[in-house]
């Protein structure tokens, strides 16, 4: 049985269980938010490769975009990595571009002048992150251990199979991973919870318009149940207090700043974001701790700019999935 399946039969049984709203069904979001590759671009339309073949967008005065910085239309580049926000109406004219866009975020584990090396931990591959020296001044205000045993977390592009850091995701703790303060466990069980949503790359900016991961809308969930999950969850005592979950619960996710909201199911570990207890600075949110890491797709589609790294958010867990 496909892992959809099995998530599909979870909340199935819930619903049965629990009653049919229970378990609320993931929100379709496809209709705003595209990923693909680029195939060619000018000053007036983008062509790129999708999973369905080829789609194609035009831009209007209000269109911009982004690749490690802002750009013209002009920048984008055959081969790109790129997600396309459409213009509300469904008319198939681009908002907002964002080309190669790539974040690291997890432990300094080496260093070598100007690059580090990465791991996300969950057994993720570990990233190598290029610190160009005209950034490296933004970075190390924000992020100034650049050393083993740190954690890191910037957002930046795909450049020759690494992560080129554009601006720091956070300010780094002042202390290494292994001396982070101990907080005391939580026993919250469901309800709703205040705190930061950020994105993720599920499919690591490669072969997107074949990847089915590069498109799905969901969540990586920094507390998942170490029953049932292998290899388990390798957190931290997270922050904000989360209920235990297990992949295929549904969560409903709202953006404070946009008011955007939906019904995300969870699909994997977000380990890193239980090592980090910080604020986002987007329209003045309260909540201290990161409570979901949307994939590229859901975080734009949700309103967010995958420059900026996280919003404020709100999430809702539906009863019986704790």
């Amino acid at each position: 049985m496909s892992e959809t399946a099995e998530r599909r039969d979870r909340r199935r049984l819930t619903s049965v269980v629990l009653g049919p709203g229970s378990v609320p069904d993931p929100t379709p979001l496809g209709a705003r938010v595209t990923r693909g590759v680029v195939v060619s671009a000018n000053t007036r339309m983008l062509c790129m490769a999708v999973p369905e073949g080829e789609e194609r967008f035009l831009y209007d005065h209000d269109t911009t975009f982004w690749r490690g910085g802002e750009v013209g239309p002009g920048d984008l580049r055959p081969g790109d990595d790129a997600v396309v926000l459409r213009m509300a109406g469904g008319h198939p004219v681009a908002e907002r571009v964002w080309a190669q866009a790539a974040r690291a975020t997890g432990v300094i584990v080496a260093r070598d002048g100007d690059t580090l090396e990465v791991d996300p931990g969950h057994g993720r591959p570990r990233l190598t992150v290029v610190i160009p020296y005209r950034n490296s001044g933004r970075i190390t205000v924000r992020h100034p251990r650049l050393e083993p045993g740190y954690v890191f977390d910037a957002v930046g592009v795909w450049r020759e199979g690494a992560v080129w850091a554009t601006r720091p995701a956070t300010t780094q703790p002042p202390y290494p991973l292994r001396a982070t303060p101990h907080r005391p466990p939580t026993h919250r069980y469901g309800g709703t919870l205040n705190g930061i949503a950020t994105w993720y790359d599920p499919a690591w900016g490669r072969s997107t318009h074949l990847d089915p991961r590069a498109h799905l809308d969901a969540v990586a969930y920094p507390a998942l149940d170490i029953v049932g999950h292998d290899p388990a969850c390798d957190r931290r005592t997270p922050c904000a207090p989360l209920p235990l979950l297990s992949v295929g619960a549904t969560l409903s996710l709202r953006n404070d700043c946009t008011k955007d909201s939906a019904v995300f199911p969870v699909v994997a570990c977000a380990a890193a974001d239980s090592w980090l207890c910080d604020l986002c600075p987007a329209c003045g949110g309260q909540g201290a701790g990161r409570i979901a890491s949307l994939t590229m797709t859901g975080f734009v589609a949700l309103g967010g700019r995958l420059e900026d790294g996280c919003f404020n958010a709100t999430v809702t867990v539906h009863d019986g999935e704790g």
